[in-house]
């Protein structure tokens, strides 16, 4: 009798196991543990919302959810693997703004196609984008910094958490916009920016309000601009670039859940409602606010929308600031 090679043999029992596990009835999802990846490190804002919908989903739906941290490359290395990931709900992950609207001009050669590789699920969460200087600087509002840039050409510098993060696309835009002198300097996040700025060595800094909101109300900074549409809420009194007269500038550091492209469709649909019914409970709004992030929750298809503009809003700033992962 014939009989097929052992490795062969083990390959074709490996590809029909997965074949099974990506027919499996989506009525009975899920069944066993799930994966949820999230693309920075342990402790950052988008590792908290990721643990909040992980220990919800778990809850909610009867099932362990790990969540895994796959950080690197701005977030390409967790948003690949999600991407290659079997198409059965058992992986997924949250992508960003950077992952999915920046990087797609700024990395040179991505390892994914943001738009095809992926099927979004939901928007969860976004943190607003301020300009805040040293309560000491000598400026006290957008126009005093402009003017005092003008005055003093190649002395300014602003500070984000990395190179093609939000915040430093951001702070691209509102030098597009201003006509601000500012050369930018990249941290390893906005913490390690802190001491920097305290000290004078730093001027401006792109930040979230989690990140700076306490600074600001203690009067050790001051905050001259809200890249937003509306004022944030936890910092009332700083006005938008807006209401200054820059109704351009917005940008913000955003969250979504999302899974590989042929997810099917039960499941999608499944994930969004789990994940609604999660972030409207009271218990969980109420953490998102007190870490100054914004419910944000939309369909399947409001979320794939969202993405494209994001990414065809970011590409000409990109190429405008001659940014590049190169």
């Amino acid at each position: 009798m014939w009989k097929l090679p052992a490795v062969a043999l083990l390959a074709s029992l490996t590809g029909l196991g997965s074949q099974a596990r990506a027919q499996e009835d989506p009525k009975a999802y899920p069944s066993r543990q799930s994966t949820l990846i999230t693309v920075t490190a342990p402790g950052a804002a988008l590792d908290v919302v990721a643990r909040t919908i992980g220990a919800g989903l778990q809850e909610q739906m009867g099932q362990p959810v790990v969540v895994v941290n796959r950080t690197g490359a701005g977030g390409n290395i967790g948003a690949g693997e999600m991407a290659r990931s079997n198409p059965d709900g058992y992986t997924i992950g949250m992508i960003t703004g950077g992952t999915h609207g920046v990087n797609p001009t700024f990395m040179p050669n991505p390892p994914f196609d943001a738009i095809k590789d992926f099927a979004p699920i939901t928007m969860a969460a976004d943190l607003n984008i301020t300009l805040s200087v040293q309560s000491s600087f000598p400026v006290k509002s957008l126009a005093e910094l402009i003017a005092y840039a003008k005055s003093n050409p190649g002395k300014l510098s602003f500070g984000s958490a990395g190179v093609g993060t939000g915040l430093h696309m951001t702070g691209e835009l509102v030098k597009l916009e201003t006509g601000l002198d500012m050369t930018h300097v990249p941290y390893q996040g906005v913490a390690k920016s802190l001491p920097d700025l305290l000290g004078g060595q730093l001027q401006v800094l792109m930040a979230n309000p989690a990140d700076v909101g306490n600074l600001i109300r203690d009067g050790r900074l001051r905050g001259l601009g809200v890249a937003a549409a509306k004022r944030e809420p936890t910092l009332p009194d700083i006005p938008t670039f807006t209401e200054q007269g820059f109704p351009k500038v917005i940008g913000s550091t955003w969250f979504g859940v999302a899974g590989p492209a042929a997810l099917p469709r039960p499941i999608v649909e499944r994930l969004n409602k789990e994940i609604h019914t999660l972030m409207r409970k009271p218990q969980t709004a109420e953490r998102m606010a007190n870490l100054g992030m914004n419910v944000i929750l939309n369909t399947p298809e409001e979320f794939a929308g969202y993405i494209k503009s994001e990414i065809a809003k970011w590409a000409p700033i990109v190429k405008a600031a001659k940014a590049s992962a190169k």
